[in-house]
C-alpha cells in the first residue's frame, strides 16, 4: 500500500508508546490518523500535533468502539488501516503460598478475564470492525486495507505470573493467520508484531537501574527497544503488499528463561 494523504489509519492505543510512535510514522507520510485511546489528554495532544483526530475508546466495549469508528470516519474517512496497540498486562500467579501466613490464594478470575477482554476480545472487536468498513472500498493497487496487531514475545516465552498476559497474546498470534486467510478475497491483509521489552510507559516509571537491566538482557542491542522501531516494522508490513498472515518477533533475539 502506497502511503499519502489519500489513506486513513486507525491506531488503537494511539496516545502513547508504540501507538504514538506509529502514529507519528504514518503522519509523517501524510497519512490521516485517528488515535482511540482513554487517555484523553495525551491524545488531544497528540492528535492536535499529527492534525488527526482523537476518540476516546474502550476497546472493551462494544458501543465505545462502534462511536469511536463513527467519529473517525466522519472526521477522517474510512481506515484503510488499523494498528492495534491498546493492551495492557498484571502479573499474577495462577496459584501461590503467602510466605507468612501460609495462605494459599489463586488467580482471581474476574482479573484473568479482564486481560483477555482487552488484549485479545479488544483486539478482534475492533479488526472485525474495521474489516467490515475497508470491504466498502474500492481495491487501490489490488488492496482494500492493512492490519497490524500487537501480540509480544510472552505469546511464546511468558514468565511466572503472566498467564493472563500470555494467553492474550498467544491468542493474537494464534488468530493471525485465520482473518488473513479470512479477508484474502476482500484483498486485507494481516500480520502481527511480537515485541519484546520496549521502553513504553509500562517500563517509564521504573528506575533507571531496572530498565538497563533489563535492557542488558537483550542479546544484541542490549538495550531495552524504541517505539520507533516498533513504527517502522509497523510501516513495512502496512506497506508490503506480500507481507501476509504472519507473526514477527522484534525483540533483540531475547530468549528467556524462567525467573
Amino acid at each position: 500500500m502506497k502511503l499519502s494523504s489519500d489513506i486513513s489509519a486507525v491506531i488503537t492505543g494511539g496516545a502513547s508508546g508504540l501507538g504514538a510512535a506509529t502514529a507519528r510514522r504514518l503522519a509523517a507520510d501524510g497519512v490521516k490518523v485517528a488515535l482511540f485511546d482513554l487517555n484523553e489528554e495525551k491524545g488531544e495532544a497528540l492528535a492536535k500535533e499529527l492534525g488527526g483526530v482523537f476518540c476516546k475508546v474502550n476497546v472493551t466495549d462494544e458501543a465505545s468502539v462502534d462511536a469511536g469508528f463513527e467519529k473517525s470516519r466522519a472526521a477522517i474517512g474510512q481506515e484503510r488501516i488499523l494498528v492495534n496497540c491498546a493492551g495492557t498486562g498484571n502479573a499474577i500467579k495462577t496459584a501461590s503460598r503467602n510466605k507468612e501466613t501460609g495462605e494459599i490464594t489463586h488467580f482471581p478470575l474476574d482479573k484473568f478475564d479482564l486481560i483477555i477482554q482487552i488484549n485479545l476480545v479488544g483486539t478482534f472487536r475492533c479488526i472485525a470492525k474495521s474489516a467490515a468498513g475497508m470491504m466498502t472500498l474500492d481495491p487501490i493497487d489490488g488492496e482494500r486495507g492493512a492490519i497490524v496487531n500487537t501480540a509480544s514475545v510472552a505469546a511464546e516465552d511468558g514468565q511466572i505470573g503472566q498467564a493472563a498476559y500470555s494467553a492474550s497474546k498467544g491468542g493474537v498470534v494464534g488468530m493471525t493467520l485465520p482473518i488473513a486467510r479470512d479477508l484474502s478475497r476482500e484483498l486485507i491483509r494481516v500480520n502481527t508484531i511480537l515485541p519484546g521489552i520496549f521502553n513504553t510507559p509500562l517500563l517509564q516509571g521504573a528506575p533507571e537501574n531496572v530498565k538497563q537491566a533489563l535492557g542488558a538482557q537483550v542479546p544484541n542491542p542490549a538495550r531495552l527497544g524504541n517505539p520507533e522501531e516498533y513504527a517502522s516494522l509497523a510501516r513495512e508490513m502496512i506497506t508490503n503488499a506480500y507481507f501476509n498472515g504472519e507473526d514477527v518477533r522484534l525483540d533483540g533475539a531475547i530468549r528467556m528463561a524462567p525467573r
